[in-house]
């Protein structure tokens, strides 16, 4: 009677045993990779230049997918939005090592994979703009790998980041070329030099080192037998590491690959129109990739998330437009919006009196940059490779079937007009829903939402947020609101005195309009006396100008206003100000670090220093 109950007790136990094996192994593993810094330049996306065997090779029993953007055109702000689920945008982590803090309720997707009974593993990079950057993997690092899962058993989700073919591999030497220069086809933008040539064929190597990286992995899944069970997803984080495609929200700078591979098992996972070597018109953006990877999982997307799977039990119909955005570029303030709809481009920039390429160090150690900034001084250049030099329209469209480089601005034609408003709109009402804080600046955002996160912030004050959006906009069209503007500079919030001060920059000034100004630098927000500053430069006497310059260096003191206030006031002065030598000795007295800066951010002051008071031969 014993030894039944013993056989009868081990029968439940092996049959619980199985159970859980068959439970765990209904579940697909996933294995998603990342190559760095390129956009299309693959053999299974036509690019005949390329050489991307195994992509290729994956492509063929993949699903392709023609328009996916990386919603941020540079590699934190992108990823910070993969991760989450939400625009960077929408937490204020769109500005590059932005270092904010996230609301308490909010999980990043390796959490909740964890919770679902993952094994999630990340090789090797993090680079998120929050505070901790750890992401909730169970591995990140060199040494992370499926294989390292506690049993054969447990579903896994890698990731896998290939960074040979990042920016800083484009300028990396000695490096004997395998692509020829001559072959190389160049955007309308760049132009015809052997530097340019040789920059784009050592890209080109670089994105054929990646492809092999990409083999081995692969090889490393069979090996394991794993190939069967075992769902892959690759992509680009953003475009090329080239000038004017990294770090602008063109499609050139957002437009990536994206394979989908579905093993024959897992088929109900898979979208209706799921065909190997297939290609699918489904707009795609990073802000899906954290719900596709839930809903592949079968773990519940939360509510807090704003993309559509892809792939899954539960897929939801694609969206009607992407949507891009840039904000501050290392030590360089910037905004631009961007929506696209397949075909068409829409660009709204915030800063038109900013010329599209700044003085960004790290991009000017790319030879083509460097090159490309030196034909445009000595006035070498076409208008379209001059173009992005100077400074720029509040819109622009572009249709990328006729014009690919997007260098034909097509905002202010009647043929366009429809087009213009559809996105304009579309891309207006994306800011207000999803809480765009990039209307504030970014030393006002972290003065305002103290001590809670930004995101927490806008969700408390969401009629707030969605004034400011619409102020954004009205502030830059013309004259026709120089009277309002007057009205907010002086009893608006600093958020709305901030826009006031940028609009009145762009209107016809009046002895009124200087007055008001004026009053404005010795604002108690730095970011609004900042642009009034900025606003005096542009239109005020002499007398104006100077003193705007004198408010401006004393707002740089990095000790007194912080990096974020400090960044932007520097900005401003090195970009329009023509500065007195006593003016100049007395920026380079100026403390150039905190003894603890934001993350990752404490180099920017003392590089926007260096470059203002440089030569301006050097400039």
């Amino acid at each position: 009677m014993h030894s039944h109950l013993l056989s009868l007790v081990s029968m439940i136990s092996l049959c619980f045993f199985q159970g859980i094996i068959l439970a765990e192994s209904d579940r697909p593993n996933i294995l998603w990779i990342t190559s760095e810094d390129n956009g299309q330049e693959l053999g299974c996306y036509g690019d005949r230049y390329a050489i991307t065997p195994n992509l290729d090779k994956l492509a063929s029993r993949s699903l392709k997918y023609q328009t996916c953007w990386s919603n941020a055109p540079v590699c934190a702000p992108a990823r910070t939005t993969i991760i989450s689920g939400m625009y960077a945008t929408s937490l204020g982590a769109h500005h590059m090592r932005s270092g904010v803090t996230l609301p308490e309720e909010i999980k990043l997707y390796p959490q909740l994979l964890r919770e679902s009974g993952y094994y999630t593993t990340n090789h090797t990079k993090t680079d998120y703009n929050f505070d901790g950057e750890g992401g909730g993997w169970h591995d990140s690092g060199r040494t992370a790998h499926w294989r390292n899962r506690p049993s054969k058993t447990t579903p896994f989700f890698s990731v896998f980041n290939f960074t040979v073919s990042h920016e800083s591999k484009i300028r990396s030497k000695p490096h004997k070329l395998k692509h020829d220069p001559a072959l190389a086809s160049l955007p309308a933008y760049h132009p015809d030099t052997p530097e340019v040539r040789r920059d784009w064929a050592q890209y080109y190597d670089k994105v054929t080192e990646m492809d092999a990286q990409v083999g081995s992995l692969l090889e490393q899944l069979a090996a394991d037998d794993l190939t069967d069970s075992t769902i892959i997803l690759y992509y680009g984080d953003h475009g090329s590491g080239m000038p004017r495609s990294k770090r602008w929200p063109f499609d050139s700078g957002l437009r990536v690959p994206l394979l989908l591979h579905i093993p024959e098992q897992f088929s109900d996972l898979a979208p209706s129109n799921y065909q190997a070597g297939g290609s699918s018109d489904r707009l795609v953006s990073f802000v899906d990739l954290a719900p596709t990877a839930l809903n592949l999982a079968g773990a519940e997307q939360p509510d807090y998330m704003q993309g559509s799977p892809l792939a899954g039990k539960e897929i939801q119909p694609g969206p009607n437009y992407l949507f891009g955005f840039r904000g501050r570029m290392d030590e360089r303030i910037d905004m631009v919006r961007s929506c696209t709809d397949g075909r068409y481009v829409y660009m709204r920039h915030f800063y038109p009196e900013r010329p599209y390429l700044k003085h960004v160090d790290y991009m000017f150690q790319t030879e083509t940059t460097r090159v490309w900034k030196q034909l445009f001084d000595e006035g070498q250049l076409n208008e379209a490779q001059s173009k992005f030099w100077k400074t720029k329209p509040v819109e622009e469209l572009f249709d990328l079937e006729q014009d690919p480089s997007e260098v034909e601005n097509l905002a202010g034609t009647e043929k366009h007009a429809d087009k213009l408003k559809e996105m304009r709109d579309a891309l207006r009402n994306w800011m207000t829903n999803s809480l765009d804080l990039g209307v504030m600046p970014e030393a006002e955002m972290h003065r305002l939402s103290a001590p809670i996160s930004p995101r927490a912030f806008a969700e408390r004050n969401q009629s707030k947020v969605k004034q400011w959006i619409n102020l954004s906009f009205k502030s830059l069209e013309s004259d026709k609101h120089s009277v309002n503007l007057q009205r907010l500079a002086k009893t608006g919030d600093s958020v709305e005195r901030y826009w006031a001060a940028r609009g009145l920059s762009q209107v016809t000034p009046t002895a009124d309009t200087l007055k008001t100004l004026t009053a404005l630098i010795d604002d108690e927000s730095p970011s609004v006396a900042i642009a009034a500053c900025d606003a005096l430069i542009h239109l005020g006497t002499k007398q104006q100008s100077k003193l705007a310059a004198d408010k401006l260096i004393d707002l740089a003191n990095v000790e007194n206003t912080g990096h974020f206030a400090a960044i932007a006031a520097l900005n401003v002065i090195d970009m329009n100000s023509t500065l007195s030598g006593e003016q100049i000795a007395k920026l380079k007295q100026l403390p150039r670090s905190l003894t603890s800066p934001p993350t990752r951010v404490g180099k920017y002051v003392g590089k926007l220093i260096d470059h203002a008071t440089a030569p301006s031969e050097n400039q």
